[in-house]
């Protein structure tokens, strides 16, 4: 259900017929229960316009607001602020429907897009480290979102898997000879001996040099090696994903390397319209506003990151018909993908009815500020993090309950992991983010754990009713009004959070709708024998739904949920 839209289509057809010439009429949830339900601020910004009162101009419009079934009142406050206060009997339907529905009352998109999200992106000379959790996380999230809403979704892994490096690598994996495929259990420390060898040896290094002249030659025997390379380190990076319950897969996986055979074509191409310039040998675009050319190919030959993502837009619009591409990287990438968009849109790669966007996010900090490392100062393994958060959340549960040996590890592995993805998620992507342990994995405060505890509570009430739930909903409390409306209000929010790619908009809710219901359920028996039957089958549907609201929105966000706990 989208209240805001219903909302606004009543106000803009007021605001014609009182001959006022209003332009995208917007609505906002009210601050406080007191100033109604919604607002509509508009009037001010109308009066300055037309040089008139802007309270003359709010009733004008309150005047001419056609009889309908969703508002109960609407009062004109301050200068022209008009408060919007829903009818509780149509709150109760719109719930009754929702209840029935499997969505939630939830509404798929008009007019579907084909989205790419372009996510975790992890690098193969290495294990997957904290610097890719929070792309995997934020871009699975937002992929479920859209797909959830109705568009088709196209993951893609745009993993680094070509490069001067991987020469050093395949040297040193083919020097180690049989049995050096056990070496890669750790990339890390392969990649580390690696380095260490060709910067000592300079016969190494000159051969490194030519491995990786033969493997961009394509000689069969440097593939062979590469490809090898390339197996070990996704299974690393599938190990990560199934931990993080995220739902990349290997036939997401479009390699740097992919593009390889384009990227001489994408220069020919910017060369024949007229947008290559070149500047100390090497071959640039100059973008208006910046001092810095977009380098495309350089004076000894060599492309770069700039030129791939140029193949890549140019392959994810022509061949794979998207209309919306998210780059879900982070925040010190925002000056590339800006250079790289404009000159993507100047050479017809995405015309203007293809949005591109870059979805930037702050850094990962430790609770002194300083950047996410070991205590020695090293890159943290992320597998290493997921499986302390694993034993972290045993000790966290094992405070309130006793659980069995199976039941620990099964219940563990879902609160700790999804303790670390809801931690992320709950705050703005664009904000530096603090990890503290201690936070994540509280009972108190915008938590997974709070919305576990808050989810299983609802479900045990229903293991004590074991009856058939076949009522309606009757509103009758200023907070059962107030918990159904937020109920209604999830389409909103999750095509809030889609348009803006913001996955916070979901936590945010979620906190609210969590913290509601627990006041709802302390001062609004549901069980006790003196509930009226009616009452108790109303605030059974209340329940419910609650339940299916959180559990729908925390596996949009990856997250599962436990039925006890």
């Amino acid at each position: 259900m989208q209240i805001k839209s219903q909302l606004n289509q009543l106000i803009q057809r007021a605001c014609e017929r009182a001959e006022i010439p209003a332009e995208n009429v917007q609505v906002n949830e009210a601050g406080k229960p007191e100033f109604g339900d919604y607002q509509f601020n508009g009037a001010m910004a109308l009066a300055k316009r037309l040089g008139r009162n802007p309270r003359e101009i709010a009733q004008s419009i309150v005047e001419a607001i056609e009889e309908n079934e969703m508002l109960d009142r609407v009062e004109i406050a301050g200068p022209g602020f008009i408060n919007l206060h829903l009818r509780a009997d149509w709150l109760a339907a719109g719930l009754d429907a929702a209840a029935r529905d499997e969505r939630l009352g939830v509404g798929r998109f008009e007019t579907p897009r084909k989205v790419v999200v372009d996510y975790s992106s992890p690098n193969m000379a290495k294990q997957m480290h904290v610097g890719h959790l929070r792309s995997t996380i934020i871009g699975d999230s937002l992929a479920n979102l859209f797909a959830f809403l109705g568009d088709e979704v196209i993951r893609q892994n745009h993993i680094g898997d070509w490069g001067t490096q991987f020469g050093m690598l395949i040297a040193y994996l083919e020097e180690l000879g049989e049995g050096a495929e056990g070496s890669l259990h750790d990339l890390e420390e392969f990649y580390k001996a690696a380095k260490k060898r060709f910067d000592e040896d300079a016969a190494f290094a000159d051969k490194s040099r030519e491995y990786v002249v033969k493997l961009q030659g394509g000689d069969v025997r440097c593939l062979h090696l590469w490809e090898n390379f390339i197996d070990k380190s996704l299974g690393h990076c599938e190990e990560v994903y199934s931990k993080l319950h995220v739902k990349l897969t290997r036939e997401d996986v479009r390699a740097e390397s992919s593009y390889n055979d384009d990227l001489e074509a994408i220069v020919k191409d910017l060369e024949a319209k007229g947008l290559l310039q070149e500047s100390q040998g090497a071959k640039v675009v100059f973008t208006e506003g910046e001092e810095n050319p977009l380098i495309i190919q350089k004076s000894d030959g060599g492309f770069l990151y700039a030129t791939t993502d140029l193949a890549a837009i140019r392959f994810r619009v022509a061949q794979l018909g998207a209309k919306r591409i998210s780059y879900v990287v982070d925040a010190r990438q925002a000056g590339h993908f800006q250079q790289v968009f404009t000159v993507a849109r100047l050479a017809g790669y995405a015309p203007e009815d293809v949005q591109l966007e870059h979805v930037s996010f702050g850094m990962m900090l430790d609770k002194s500020g300083r950047p996410f490392k070991t205590r020695d100062g090293g890159t943290v393994k992320l597998i290493d993090l997921l499986e302390e958060a694993v034993e972290r959340a045993k000790g966290a549960i094992t405070q309130r309950e006793a659980y069995s040996k199976e039941e620990l590890e099964k219940i563990a592995e879902i609160v700790g992991i999804g303790a670390v993805k809801y931690s992320d998620l709950s705050i703005n992507r664009e904000s530096n983010y603090i990890f503290d342990w201690d936070r994540m994995l509280s009972l108190e405060g915008n938590t997974s754990l709070y919305q576990q505890y808050a989810y299983a509570r609802i479900r045990s009430i229903f293991r004590k009713y074991q009856g058939e739930v076949t009522g309606e909903v009757k509103i009758g409390d200023e907070l059962e009004r107030r918990l159904a409306l937020k109920l209604l209000q999830l389409e909103d929010v999750l095509r809030a959070a889609a348009r803006e790619a913001m996955p916070h908009y979901i936590t945010t809710y979620l906190y609210e709708l969590a913290t509601l219901f627990m006041k709802f359920y302390e001062n609004n028996p549901i069980l006790r024998e003196d509930v009226p039957e009616d009452l108790r089958q109303s605030r059974l549907i209340l329940a419910r739904c609650t339940a299916e609201t959180l559990r729908l929105a925390l596996e949009i966000l990856g997250i599962k949920v436990l039925e006890r706990l």
